[in-house]
């Protein structure tokens, strides 16, 4: 409530986080006129219309809301999670249906890995005749310089005029470990971005405060600030080492719960011969 009263009005959650501890702590903190004050959004991992549906109603319940302002297909890691949201029964028809019924505004994704993953995404969205509202994906200081989002992806949501969600902006604070980098400095770069929100974990006061303080002193960073950072970071980012959710499946929440994407669509039976 304290980052409310400051000015933070963008509240992400996903259905997984903490078996679901995260939306219901977020859903008590919301109440006595707080939900009208924020853009809440959360994210569900469910492929197929009957797990997305499924996992869109325990989000709602959790949150204590009636209607969210965003659900997003989270972690479109793979290419072939594409179609499987696009399928006549996959989850993205679960979220149209859920927006007509007035539980939620709008619809995005998000994913972590690749950005050709999130090309290909967006591609299919296009070929089913569809447009997304949002996209999330990491934006850093290192992004720049290994399978890059910032310059493969953010062009394209640009020019179609897509909300361009910026996380991982300290790499789960692994990127501070590099030392090329201070936490202001990763801020304030992806702020100086084309993105509608950079999105920040805060777990404790002294992180609020510093967040704040930073947007509060907001300045874009210049062409030559941008190229010294960049410069900084270039040896350490040329691997991916200091974004592990690129190269690694440690933060890759459905590897190790494929359940929660529902059962694949069976298209086999229509395509073996009789």
């Amino acid at each position: 409530r304290t980052a409310v009263d400051r000015g933070i009005n963008f509240m992400d959650n996903s259905w997984d986080y903490n078996e679901g501890e995260s939306e219901k702590r977020m859903g008590k903190a919301l109440r006595d006129g707080y939900r009208e004050k924020v853009f809440l959004m959360t994210k569900i991992d469910g492929r197929t219309r009957k797990e997305a549906t499924r996992q869109i109603e325990e989000s709602l319940k959790r949150l204590q809301v009636d209607c969210l302002d965003l659900v997003q297909h989270h972690e479109v890691i793979r290419f072939d999670d594409a179609h499987r949201v696009f399928d006549s029964d996959g989850a993205n028809a679960a979220l149209l249906a859920a927006r007509e019924t007035g539980k939620l505004h709008f619809i995005g994704f998000t994913g972590h890995k690749d950005p050709h993953v999130h090309l290909h995404m967006l591609a299919v969205a296009r070929e089913n005749g569809f447009r997304f509202d949002t996209v999330q994906m990491p934006i850093n200081v290192m992004d720049a310089h290994y399978r890059s989002f910032s310059q493969l992806v953010v062009p394209e949501l640009v020019r179609d005029g897509i909300g361009v969600l910026g996380m991982k902006s300290m790499g789960n604070g692994i990127i501070l470990k590099s030392r090329t980098a201070t936490a202001v400095e990763c801020l304030r770069y992806a702020l100086s971005e084309p993105t509608s929100v950079v999105i920040t974990g805060i777990d404790n006061m002294e992180i609020l405060d510093q967040a704040c303080e930073v947007a509060r002193n907001f300045q874009p960073m210049s062409k030559s600030e941008r190229s010294a950072l960049l410069a900084k970071t270039k040896e350490a980012a040329a691997k991916g080492e200091f974004e592990l959710f690129k190269t690694r499946t440690i933060f890759d929440s459905t590897a190790k719960n494929p359940e929660w994407l529902g059962e694949e669509p069976d298209r086999i039976a229509d395509l073996m011969p009789v």
